[in-house]
């Protein structure tokens, strides 16, 4: 057997990759399946019945779910079995993630804790802390919160005020600061909390709810997610144990932003299960909705957003579980000790932080467009509270928020990738420079390709790399080292980049099912890539040009956009058809079809 290939961090962009490189659902084992089936049969009969129990922050029925949630194993994924955990892959995280996703708000309380809750301790405790909270954790008895925003410190979270300074005898830290919007604040046990040793060194600490000094301010009234406790954590003299220190004085930042790379692709795994049911719900709703005579369902404006919806969805799906499978892949190239060590750990997360902010930024907008268009197909009432659209319409706007805003994210895509460049860890530079070699001798009338199914939709996903890197290739030639501040080219940059990765996602997921089962099982995925990368190359070919029509001028500006031009040149398919095929199929199952 051929041995595993591990992908660089971005190397996505420069190097082919076929589909058995990636993880897909499909290749889900009999125990991934059990482990969806388990934590679907939970939110089903245990959460989805007390949902609006749950938008009244019943604390007491929160901690009961968490509790049971642990007892089935749902916490303790991440967590090694000598502590109390299952230790399984991230495949199997990203699962139960999925179906999290589907739980109201009972989700942030579970991606809270077991994510930047649960996870600075899985990565960087050491043994003693490991034995002494991860069990608490993996079984539910106590919920994890993590404190890293303050007042003056949100993106910018080097920035913390909180401070923290050694008592005389050695024993404890003394802290003093407030942290705000701290998730499950209201009702963990534990909190993972950042403060600057002596005003200086930036250190992560495991900090008591019954420590003294430590209490919790007035829940914040939010737009939506109301059954999830959100307070500042208020830190007045707060004695911290010596012991409690997380990985090493001053190094936190190692911890929060590796912590918050992993955060932001679970966040991601869990707008899937999002998706998927805004699919299920409106279709439901447009099966029984009759006007006119006929279920609205029937009509193609209806059929376009039920199949748009399930494109995008397929793409953010194929998008988690292909990271998932990353993750695996580098994590599993540590050994035994490596795997204790937080430094290894972080160097293995810290490979994909670009992917990660790729998946969380899709995932955010892809629930978002899926609860609009919920919204839009319930009409009237989409927008009363009687009906569940409302509330996940209210719900998802924070996604694109939390764990590092979208804007954040699209600056950290580009940035990440050209600084590797810089360290010679990726080959970005070299590509980009052998663009202009390419285009010279290609012309997109004599390209012969095979008559495959995704044949053109290949071709057009590996010329949108090209145009990614020959508009990064101008962008960083042009600007240099003051290309952070031009943050409008970087966006644009990114959001190509970002929609690579999704169109090549889907499309090696395509590939890989056609591959197993024939064209005709992979019949509506082989649709669904067509009509994404037939709406995706105009967009890329838009902001390609927007960035070169920015940072060019005159011949130069003619001849570079001459090139894009020339990379973005397809034959337009028939998407109106693809999509009412798409459709049809969700109309006959009252489900997401893929």
């Amino acid at each position: 057997m051929a041995e595993k290939r591990v992908f660089a961090g971005g190397e996505f962009l420069v190097t082919d990759v076929a589909p058995e490189d990636v993880f897909t659902p499909e290749d889900f084992t009999e125990e991934h399946k059990m482990i969806y089936e388990t934590a679907k049969d939970f939110v089903a009969k245990e959460v989805q019945p007390h949902i609006e129990a749950l938008e009244e922050k019943n604390h007491d029925l929160v901690l009961k779910l968490l509790k049971q949630s642990g007892e089935l194993g749902l916490l303790g994924t991440d967590i090694p079995e000598s502590y109390g955990g299952l230790g399984l892959d991230k495949v199997s995280t990203t699962v139960v993630g999925e179906v999290m996703g589907t739980a109201g708000s009972f989700s942030v309380v579970y991606g809270a804790h077991t994510g930047i809750g649960t996870l600075p301790i899985v990565y960087f405790g050491n043994e003693a802390q490991k034995e002494k909270y991860l069990p608490l954790l993996s079984s539910g008895e106590w919920c994890a919160a993590y404190c890293l925003t303050e007042p003056g410190a949100g993106s910018d979270a080097l920035n913390a005020r909180t401070k923290a300074v050694l008592s005389e005898d050695g024993k404890f830290y003394v802290m003093n600061g407030e942290k705000m919007f701290i998730t499950n604040a209201g009702w963990a046990s534990s909190f993972v909390v950042y403060a600057k040793v002596d005003g200086e060194k930036f250190t992560g600490f495991i900090v008591e709810k019954d420590f003294p000094g430590v209490s919790t301010g007035k829940e914040e009234k939010k737009m939506g997610v109301h059954g999830s406790s959100t307070r500042p954590v208020i830190l007045e003299d707060a004695q911290v144990p010596v012991e409690n220190v997380l990985y090493e004085v001053g190094k936190g930042h190692k911890i929060a932003f590796n912590i918050l790379n992993l955060g932001r692709w679970k966040l991601g795994a869990m707008t899937v299960g999002g998706c998927k049911g805004c699919v299920t719900q409106a279709v439901k709703y447009a099966n029984g909705r009759v006007q006119f005579k006929v279920p609205i369902s029937s009509f193609g404006m209806i059929k376009s957003k039920l199949a748009e919806m399930a494109v995008r969805t397929f793409m953010s799906e194929s998008m988690m579980y292909r990271m998932a499978g990353m993750f695996d892949d580098k994590l599993g190239t540590l050994d035994a000790e490596a795997k204790k060590s937080g430094a290894e750990n972080a160097k293995a997360i810290e490979e994909y932080a670009a992917e990660c902010s790729i998946t969380k930024v899709y995932g955010s907008e892809c629930l978002d467009y899926c609860v609009d268009e919920y919204v839009q197909i319930l009409g009237g009432y989409g927008f009363c509270a009687e009906y569940p659209a409302e509330r996940y319409y209210r719900d998802s706007r924070i996604n694109k928020i939390w764990e590092g805003t979208n804007e954040i994210n699209r600056m950290l895509v580009p940035g990440t990738m050209m600084r590797r460049a810089m360290q010679g860890r990726l080959a970005l530079l070299p590509a980009a420079q052998a663009i202009a070699g390419f285009l010279m001798g290609y012309s997109p009338l004599s390209v012969e390709l095979p008559d495959t199914p995704l044949a053109q939709q290949e071709h057009m996903v590996g010329m949108a790399k090209k145009i990614a890197l020959m508009v990064a290739g101008v962008a960083a030639q042009k600007f240099g080292a003051n290309l952070a501040k031009e943050q409008e080219i970087l966006a644009k940059i990114a959001d190509i980049v970002i929609e690579i990765f999704a169109m090549e996602s889907g499309l090696l997921r395509a590939l890989k099912i056609i591959g197993k089962e024939g064209e005709d099982k992979a019949r509506y995925q082989i649709e669904a890539v067509k009509v994404y990368v037939d709406d995706m190359i105009p967009k890329i070919e838009g902001w390609a040009k927007q960035v070169i029509a920015y940072t060019e001028g005159g011949d130069m500006l003619r001849t570079q956009l001459a090139g894009i031009k020339k990379l973005a040149r397809y034959q337009p398919i028939d998407a109106v058809s693809l999509k009412r095929s798409i459709a049809d199929r969700i109309i006959e199952m009252e489900a997401y079809p893929f």
